[in-house]
């Protein structure tokens, strides 16, 4: 709630919407933040509010594929950086901040492809506030040297000479850190560790596959082996996300292994 009446305070007389990031490992719970806050914001406050996720933007199944082929075959599998449609991201940011209509897309894991444009979540007014949640927004490019060495078995197996991270890398730094650039508060989840993450991920999927229908499509479900390898793709920036961006975050919280909150910090004022 204090950080709710930080924005709404400073947004009060603002000209243009502000843009709030979220940054966690899967199953942080980012989504759940993002939702009250939106909710609070929006009915408590009186704002108009659009909340969207990193994960919404991912490239169709087809379009992955093609960067298997041309690029690294480890791009077939969403997730990281370059796996994302920026340019529809910036897009997007592009037309909330002006105020103009737009379609916020939205991607179904269970098919592992984005839903019907018929489908996307329609913003039909101008919005005072704009939420993005994601794992790895605001998380910096790595340095040459850090991309030298492997730091799991599915870099080492598939990506032993590196093609694969340092693509990322430059995804990173060529098209989302300029995106990063565009938050105005910066808040963070903090697991314990990379450890955790594997059980939340999976606790996800669960929940995922018990709001299907038995008619529904599953083909994009995943079961505990298919996640424990899933999240090695993301071990690299989630790591490096915990070392950098304590630093550049307005608040900050520190989760426990059941995500209970074991501590608050605010490393950078927000003004």
């Amino acid at each position: 709630m204090p950080i709710i009446g930080e924005i709404s305070a400073h947004q009060k007389n603002a000209n243009r919407p502000l843009i709030v990031g979220i940054n966690g490992s899967q199953g942080s719970g980012k989504s759940t933040l993002a939702d009250y806050l939106k909710l609070t914001l929006s009915e408590s406050f009186g704002f108009s509010v659009a909340a969207m996720s990193m994960d919404d933007f991912y490239l169709t199944k087809a379009k992955r594929q093609q960067l298997a082929t041309s690029v690294h075959p480890l791009l077939a599998t969403r997730g990281v950086p370059g796996t994302h449609d920026y340019h529809h991201m910036e897009q997007v940011l592009t037309a909330l901040r002006a105020g103009q209509n737009t379609a916020i897309p939205r991607f179904n894991k269970a098919i592992d492809d984005p839903f019907e444009a018929s489908q996307w979540t329609q913003v039909t007014e101008p919005v005072d506030i704009i939420i993005m949640e994601g794992w790895c927004w605001g998380t910096p490019a790595q340095s040459s040297d850090a991309l030298a060495d492997s730091i799991n078995t599915l870099e080492s197996e598939q990506d032993s000479q590196g093609v694969w991270r340092r693509y990322v890398n430059e995804q990173v730094a060529n098209h989302y850190q300029p995106l990063y650039q565009q938050t105005d508060m910066m808040l963070m989840l903090k697991a314990p560790s990379f450890a955790c993450v594997k059980q939340w991920r999976l606790e996800q999927e669960q929940k995922l596959a018990a709001r299907l229908s038995a008619d529904d499509d599953r083909s994009g479900l995943m079961n505990e082996q298919q996640i424990e390898t899933f999240i090695s793709y993301f071990q690299r920036l989630t790591e490096h996300g915990f070392n950098t961006l304590l630093e550049r975050s307005h608040a900050v919280w520190q989760l426990e292994s059941n995500r209970a909150i074991s501590a608050m910090s605010r490393p950078k004022e927000f003004s």
